[in-house]
């Protein structure tokens, strides 16, 4: 069997075009217009992504918070140690 020649496989791929470019119209004219969900009622992906990220900035300064109290707190405790050390070496 002798292979197309590109002048008839260029006429069957733009056949092939055209009946792929019309079934794509005739299934997007079957949904109904009232079916499709409005852009005012679609959640906004954006928005909840700001959501997140709001809520871990806000997670993340809590921990900041969290670790400058606790190393306030190992800093004093060292001062308080080295005070106490240096007071009982001079009495």
């Amino acid at each position: 069997m002798a292979l197309p020649s590109w002048s008839e496989a260029r006429v069957a791929m733009l056949l092939l075009s055209a009946l792929s470019l019309l079934s794509a119209r005739l299934v997007g004219a079957g949904q109904d217009p009232g079916s499709a969900i409005p852009a005012e009622s679609r959640p906004c992906v954006d928005c909840h992504a700001f959501e997140f990220m709001q809520r871990a900035l806000q997670d993340l300064k809590r921990t900041a918070r969290g670790l400058d109290t606790r190393t306030e707190t190992l800093l004093l405790r060292a001062e308080k140690r080295g005070l106490c050390d240096c007071f009982h070496a001079i009495h």
